[in-house]
């Protein structure tokens, strides 16, 4: 099945598009990796598949916010077991405040999930346990009124891939490629070679 460069990207292109419409997808919840070598997982949000960005919801807190804005190298893993597929990306990162994406992926979101950008910043230390939301929100959906401090808060995470490493695990023997193409161009074609798992 697997036996085309074509078809490995294909497969690639095919499971990213999915991802962000399915939560049941495995590749919904990507582990992102930024140059400071911090790895966590993240909900995908949108695929943009001429492109081939990926977008993500951050809080313009985080340290990875920082971290992109100092190195915007990242890193995303992918993978699938039931088909015994992974998928390792690299490409840049940016954070995204403002503009009519942002906007968008705001007005999107339901204030239930827009709370989340009320409250402490992301890493912000505690004496307790706590999920850092003011405690007037803790398990309440706030009003758009309440909820406009959270928007400067609120944050893409755009991420442009430059490179894929597709791997195929099976029983009769794992095949992998590798596909590049170059940064800064969206409309670059990639690039692909087989390699050894």
């Amino acid at each position: 099945m697997f036996d085309t460069l074509d078809a490995c990207l294909a497969d690639c292109h095919d499971r990213l598009i999915r991802a962000p419409r399915d939560r049941k997808s495995p590749l919904h919840t990507p582990v992102i990796v930024t140059a400071d070598v911090d790895a966590r997982v993240m909900v995908l949000r949108a695929f943009d598949a001429q492109g081939w960005h990926l977008r993500l919801h951050t809080d313009t807190r985080a340290p990875k916010a920082a971290a992109i804005a100092a190195d915007p190298r990242v890193a995303v893993l992918f993978y699938d077991k039931g088909a015994k597929i992974q998928i390792r990306a690299r490409g840049v990162g940016e954070i995204l405040r403002t503009g009519p994406e942002v906007d968008a992926a705001w007005s999107a979101s339901t204030n239930f999930a827009r709370r989340c950008y009320l409250g402490e910043g992301p890493g912000a230390g505690s004496d307790t346990p706590t999920s850092g939301l003011p405690p007037e929100f803790e398990g309440v959906e706030p009003d758009e009124a309440q909820l406009v401090p959270a928007r400067e808060n609120f944050a893409l995470l755009r991420i442009t891939l430059t490179a894929l490493d597709w791997l195929h695990l099976a029983h009769t023997g794992h095949v992998r490629a590798q596909f590049t193409r170059a940064p800064g161009d969206s409309a670059a074609e990639w690039a692909g070679c087989w390699v050894s798992p």
